[in-house]
């Protein structure tokens, strides 16, 4: 138990939970469009607790729905709804009275954004809910993520007005419930539904349905709900560390803060740093410390600075100059407001001048464990003043369409042909229903006559997931013997044998026992794609390679167990499996995760609330990119993060140090949100110890599992380091070099000299990433 959980409660807190304790428990499923199945699974979940033995009734389901949809009603007893005629269209309003004279523990409410008849005592569904609420009858209702107010704008805008709504509802909603569970879909299966039939669309929707449900704009509907409920979520963590007494970044999204001066140079600085937060889906910060009154050409650059900020979508903050040192002041504001990124320009002092005063980014980088420091390139000199400072590269030119393809070009054609088709589900933690989903699929699959089977499934107990095996038909597991034990692993030989048209292969971030053919098992599950059969598989976010560093920060675990991404990039769908935090530890608590005796230990380390929701936002964020992504190779202009124009390549400096895997991790994400070709380099200038050897070969083999490219360079000396690493950043002509923080002190540098401090003053025409030398465990853990 943690000490925020002794802490006596205030007044407020004490009046908030008396409120509560005679209200209903509102609970929202929220979708990106018509088609994602929430009324169908609402309609589950209402079957699932009355089986609990709840008192469950329908209050209204909106009669458009499919009759797949309708057998979910099962024996579940209906309210009668208030039926009326608006433009000639059958519209039907909650019977709140029945309601209440029925008295039901749960009530089920399709469509909350409806607009009531004229004459109702309220004029919408949600004050018909917020009603039954305070009369402590708990409801699940439905809504798309486009009919809340403030995003409906948004979602008019990127889909060229193509959406209809009837009754928009405020953008506070979903903070307000108790619950949001979003389900998400993938624009292929909401197509393929519509095309099969299975989605009625309102008469709004028939309206813009041609256009509505083209590929781009699904996407782009998509991305908005995850990276709308992302942001909800950041909301709850931020409350929760605070709550908590906890400090600095969580390390499930990013904060950018750009420190500028009412100067010229201000602008390129702040469009820098909003195109780093939009890269990267984080929030824009922009700051001024003065300490003085400002002159007339400050005012100007003051006035232009607060509009661009205010164009980008940023926040601004002007602050007074508390003392002396601003290095102090900058690093406390991005302590307190849990900044993950400082953005802030060159230091305009020589180098002499330097060593003799030191300089404010000198002086942050020493201060700062917790937080990436971004020093943006002076180009001034050679550019001109208004330049954003990213190197612009000659478009390549296209392939010719008439070259007639080569031998080998020919075959790689063929093996894309043939390639099965990989679906991976994706989840926050452990339980919260990857696999129970998976297998429902499958056996809608089959209904519909594809030929599927199980080639691995962990069912890990849980009777829930067991029972929806049903009839399909499960590949024996290969036995393998292992120091005196047998042990059992997926049979790939049999199941590309046996050559079905679909496998599922649960938890694909598993390690196989020595002795099998590959170490991995997205290994196994890359033969079956190539064999033309097609898969579903299920993991976590924390076996994502990239996130690996992130995860520690949240948990304190150092996953051992990683799917490289490229894996992940080259799967055609991903699909997230949403779950609350708080529904997750009640399933936890039920037993319905793990083991009864395994449950207090889990709920105390892993599954605290606080990872939980850091691990939802890392999930919600992480496919939401993904979408953006695939969405940015479609049609660049949709995309919510923005086009990213410049070819940039990225220079990552590494040691033999242990935070070197951190700083390759974090050189693939970066390259990656960039579309960059990056390199990750080391400087041999001693013989190597076999540990300093094998520490190397780890990081070239993490480089090359990432995609990377390593190179290893030798020269005499350890002043000669950093000729030989500028050297080569001027060949491959870099815009951004990645490093680590120095280790040495104040003093050890100005005696033996520091590589970060000189690549810094070598390097004034790149961008530099100083990637922030944090503690095992951080911020987060020290203060639970």
């Amino acid at each position: 138990m943690s000490e925020g959980e002794f802490r006596r409660k205030t007044p407020e807190e004490i009046l908030r939970s008396i409120q509560k304790i005679g209200k209903g428990h509102l609970k929202i499923i929220l979708g990106a469009v018509s088609g994602t199945g929430k009324t169908y699974h609402m309609l589950q979940e209402g079957n699932v607790l009355k089986k609990r033995g709840l008192d469950v009734v329908i209050g209204i389901v909106s009669p458009s729905n499919r009759p797949k949809t309708m057998e979910q009603i099962g024996c579940l007893e209906i309210i009668p709804s208030i039926e009326w005629i608006n433009m000639g269209e059958a519209k039907f309003d909650l019977d709140v009275e029945a309601i209440i004279a029925r008295n039901p523990e749960v009530v089920l409410v399709d469509d909350l954004s409806h607009r009531n008849r004229p004459e109702a005592p309220r004029s919408t569904r949600l004050d018909d809910i917020s009603y039954l609420l305070n009369r402590n009858i708990s409801v699940i209702t439905t809504v798309n993520i486009y009919e809340l107010e403030g995003v409906r704008g948004i979602a008019d805008k990127l889909t060229d007005g193509r959406v209809r709504v009837n009754c928009s509802i405020p953008e506070d909603t979903l903070a307000l419930a108790d619950e949001v569970k979003l389900l998400d879909v993938t624009p292929e299966v909401i197509l393929s539904r519509l095309q099969e039939g299975d989605i009625e669309l309102s008469l709004e929707e028939k309206r813009g349905k041609e256009n509505l449900f083209h590929r781009n704009n699904l996407a782009v509907l998509r991305e908005l709900a995850l990276r709308f409920l992302a942001g909800e979520v950041n909301d709850a963590l931020d409350e929760y560390r605070e709550k908590h007494g906890m400090i600095g970044p969580s390390g499930a999204s990013e904060k950018i803060l750009v420190t500028v001066q009412y100067h010229w140079n201000g602008s390129i600085l702040i469009r820098r740093g909003q195109q780093i937060a939009k890269r990267l889906g984080g929030e824009l910060q922009v700051v001024c410390f003065v300490n003085k009154n400002l002159s007339k050409h400050e005012q100007t650059f003051k006035r232009s600075i607060i509009k661009l900020v205010e164009k980008v979508g940023g926040d601004f903050e002007e602050l007074p100059m508390e003392h002396d040192s601003v290095a102090d002041q900058i690093v406390n504001y991005a302590t307190e407001h849990n900044v993950t990124r400082i953005v802030m320009g060159q230091s305009k002092r020589t180098r002499w001048e330097e060593m003799a005063y030191g300089s404010i980014i000198n002086k942050i980088l020493r201060k700062t464990r917790n937080i990436d420091v971004f020093i943006v390139a002076d180009r001034a000199e050679k550019d001109g003043e208004r330049v954003i400072p990213t190197k612009q590269r000659k478009k390549e030119i296209a392939t010719n369409p008439y070259r007639r393809l080569t031998i080998q070009e020919l075959e790689n054609e063929m093996d894309n042909i043939r390639r099965g088709t990989l679906k991976v589900y994706m989840g926050a933690a452990p339980g919260v229903g990857k696999t129970f989903t998976m297998l429902r699929e499958a056996n809608e699959l089959k209904k519909k006559g594809i030929d599927i089977t199980i080639g691995l499934l962990e069912t890990h107990g849980r009777k829930e997931t067991f029972d929806q095996i049903g009839s399909l038909e499960i590949i024996p597991r290969k036995k393998i013997s292992y120091k005196g034990t047998t042990l059992e692993e997926m049979d790939t030989e049999v199941i590309i044998k046996r050559n079905p048209e679909v496998v599922l292969v649960d938890e694909l971030a598993h390690t196989n026992v020595p002795g099998s053919k590959y170490h991995k098992r997205f290994e196994d599950v890359e033969d079956i794609l190539a064999a033309g059969i097609s898969v579903i598989s299920t993991m976590n976010v924390q076996h994502l390679e990239s996130l690996n560093d992130s995860v520690e920060q949240i948990t304190g675990v150092r996953v051992r167990e990683t799917v490289p991404d490229h894996i992940l990039r080259r799967a055609d769908e991903i699909e997230l499996i949403d779950i609350s935090p708080k529904a997750l530890r009640d399933r936890m608590k039920e037993g319905r995760i793990y083991a009864v005796e395994k449950v207090n230990q889990a709920l105390n380390h892993f599954f605290k609330t606080g990872n939980l929701i850091a691990l939802r936002e890392l999930a919600l964020r992480e496919v939401a990119d993904d979408v953006d992504e695939r969405l940015e190779a479609w049609e660049r202009k949709r995309t919510l993060r923005g086009p990213w124009r410049q070819q940039e390549v990225i220079f990552v400096c590494t040691n033999l140090r242990p935070d070197s895997e951190r700083l390759v991790r974090r050189g693939f994400r970066i390259a990656y949100r960039l579309k960059a070709s990056w390199y990750v380099s080391y400087v041999k200038d001693h013989p190597l110890t076999a540990e300093e050897q094998q520490t190397l070969t780890k990081i070239q083999q993490l480089t090359e599992r990432l995609g990377g490219i390593f190179e290893t360079y030798e020269t005499t000396g350890r002043r000669n380091v950093f000729r030989k690493l500028v050297s080569q950043m001027n060949e491959k002509k870099a815009t951004q070099v990645i490093i680590g923080q120095s280790a040495r002190t104040r003093w050890e540098e100005i005696i033996k000299g520091s590589v970060t401090q000189r690549l810094l003053w070598e390097v004034r025409h790149m961008d530099v990433l100083v990637v922030a030398d944090q503690d095992h465990l951080g911020a987060w853990h020290r203060n639970t």
